[in-house]
């Protein structure tokens, strides 16, 4: 990839939005030019680092002609051999296109698959390790809907985190998790494997999404806990059908059938702004098929292995031998790695 032309433009419309600010814009035209500026200004810094260092390194290369000054040049050209590549891959970096909804919040969907009581107990040890991956990070996190089975699994937990990056992050953690462990009602010592299915959505707002009341079936009934034992004397528990999508939502966690139809909509309109952004980008990623995996909620994604205490990433062939401090929140080791291998298949299309 051949950067100077791409950054030539770049500088030369930043300083043409500078020109158009200080001409006196007003209203919509200042706020959007201010914006865009605002945007290319981090990039407009790392451009004029690079072009500093590359002149650098052309004094330095003529300096090696002076015998008094060739030992400076060459610890100067020593410094930027390794500065120049280093600001370029910066560069090449904040130049692949973004994903609009990476600075979104996220809804978390934590649900047991293969494996009946066992993953609905692992499903609870996901749940807890995202909410305190959430306090690790400084986000917020509000549980949205937790259903426990009799055994104190659980059967469905939903989440809302808030914060910056939260779906740039966490959205490598969609997929299949697998746990192979003996369970405590294994009497002769055997391994069974389980496993969890995790989704992460970006939140959507009402702008994204438009929702036609008359697509919407929406049912009400009384709310139940594990078991099926009644825990409230009022229909407070809504179910929102959406007719087109059949995607169904059912929300019980709150004692009021408003709050309930409130958080209900909120994870209607994710799911519905997700499966819009999945069918955009089909095509994209059926064209390069990306070494980090599609996110996709069948595919196997991570095994916690308990006997051996380790967890591994199957994306990126990342193993880490530490299962307690990973199940604690500790979970930026194999996300970074995600990001990075994903950033590096995206620079090797741009190629």
């Amino acid at each position: 990839m051949n950067l100077a032309p791409k950054l030539d433009r770049i500088a030369a419309r930043a300083e043409e939005l500078r020109a158009l600010l200080s001409e006196g814009l007003s209203g919509d035209a200042y706020a959007k030019a201010s914006k865009e500026l605002s945007e290319l200004a981090p990039l407009e810094t790392r451009i004029g680092d690079l072009r500093a260092a590359e002149q650098a390194q052309a004094e330095a290369e003529t300096m090696l002609a002076d015998p008094e000054m060739r030992e400076l040049a060459e610890a100067e050209l020593d410094g930027l051999k390794s500065r120049i590549p280093a600001l370029a891959q910066e560069i090449r970096l904040a130049l692949l296109p973004k994903d609009e909804a990476d600075e979104r919040a996220a809804i978390l969907e934590v649900r047991p698959a293969a494996g009946g009581d066992e993953a609905a107990l692992f499903a609870t040890e996901l749940f807890a390790m995202y909410q305190k991956y959430a306090a690790l990070r400084g986000w917020r996190c509000e549980i949205l809907e937790h259903n426990d089975t009799e055994l104190g699994g659980l059967k469905e937990g939903i989440a809302e985190i808030t914060g910056r990056s939260v779906f740039a992050r966490l959205k490598y953690e969609s997929g299949v998790h697998r746990v192979q462990r003996v369970p405590t009602t294994e009497s002769q010592g055997r391994i069974h494997t389980s496993t969890v299915t995790v989704a992460v959505l970006p939140e959507a707002e009402e702008v994204d999404v438009q929702v036609d009341e008359g697509d919407l079936r929406i049912d009400v009934y009384r709310a139940s806990g594990a078991g099926g034992q009644h825990v409230n004397k009022t229909d407070s528990a809504v179910r929102i059908t959406h007719l087109p999508s059949g995607i169904v939502v059912a929300m019980q966690e709150e004692r009021s059938q408003h709050k309930n139809r409130a958080k209900a909509m909120k994870i209607l309109l994710a799911r519905l702004y997700e499966q819009r952004r999945a069918s955009l980008h089909a095509t994209r990623a059926a064209d390069r098929k990306s070494q980090v995996g599609t996110g996709d909620r069948s595919e196997r994604i991570r095994t916690y292995n308990f006997p051996q205490g380790r967890v591994s990433d199957h994306r990126t062939n990342l193993t880490l031998h530490k299962i307690d401090r990973v199940l604690a929140g500790e979970l930026d080791e194999f996300i970074d790695a995600l990001i990075a291998e994903d950033e590096a298949a995206r620079l090797a299309a741009e190629e």
